[in-house]
């Protein structure tokens, strides 16, 4: 038996409800799956998971706010000896190349396992990290490079006593138009109102 036009229509527009339906169920299910499996991350798998050569961090504050990220994972978190291995990976990308240069790989690493270690067996966590807004980031040119100058103070606890420490970070925009971190020094031994290097 031959189905009327209208007939025809309403089965046809029957039919795309369905499949309507059913792709947007399986879109739901999708998201809701990747929801569960990010909230399931720990917070060391959220920092190792940023991709820095396609996402890496556009201005200097946000770069050491990475850096920061890496290093609240390394003291204040529990990591594998792989873990601390690729987070110092991850700090060794946003090195600039003349700090690379001064800081073998393999001794870095060695050194690095070692300072977390000593972290953890003197109790030493960060409680807080407070770092400079965009606007207190001192840009400078020197030698035709063009340099960025911000503080971070950082609040640490030992055994129950805080103590607070002041960092000037100093990074360097390289040929691919990235900053890099060139350097770092305790403020007290830092010319704030001058245009040098941190331990210069």
């Amino acid at each position: 038996m031959k189905l009327k036009p209208s007939a025809t229509r309403i089965t046809i527009v029957i039919t795309i409800l369905i499949l309507a339906v059913v792709a947007y169920y399986a879109y739901l299910s999708n998201k809701s799956r990747s929801e569960r499996a990010a909230a399931s991350m720990t917070v060391v798998e959220e920092v190792l998971s940023r991709d820095l050569n396609h996402n890496y961090p556009p201005t200097p504050k946000e770069v050491i706010k990475y850096y920061n990220d890496i290093t609240k994972c390394l003291y204040n978190e529990t990591c594998t000896d792989e873990e601390i291995e690729r987070l110092g990976m991850k700090n060794r990308q946003l090195y600039d190349a003349d700090l690379l240069a001064a800081n073998e790989m393999g001794s870095y690493l060695i050194q690095l396992q070692s300072d977390v270690a000593d972290h953890k067996d003197k109790k030493i966590t960060i409680i807080n990290m407070a770092l400079a807004s965009s606007t207190n980031v001192d840009y400078y040119t020197r030698n035709g490079f063009s340099f960025a100058r911000l503080i971070c103070t950082y609040t640490m606890n030992e055994n129950g006593t805080n103590n607070t420490t002041r960092i000037v970070y100093l990074l360097r925009r390289d040929d691919d138009k990235q900053w890099k971190i060139y350097g770092w020094d305790f403020a007290e031994n830092v010319d704030i109102n001058g245009d040098g290097i941190p331990g210069d």
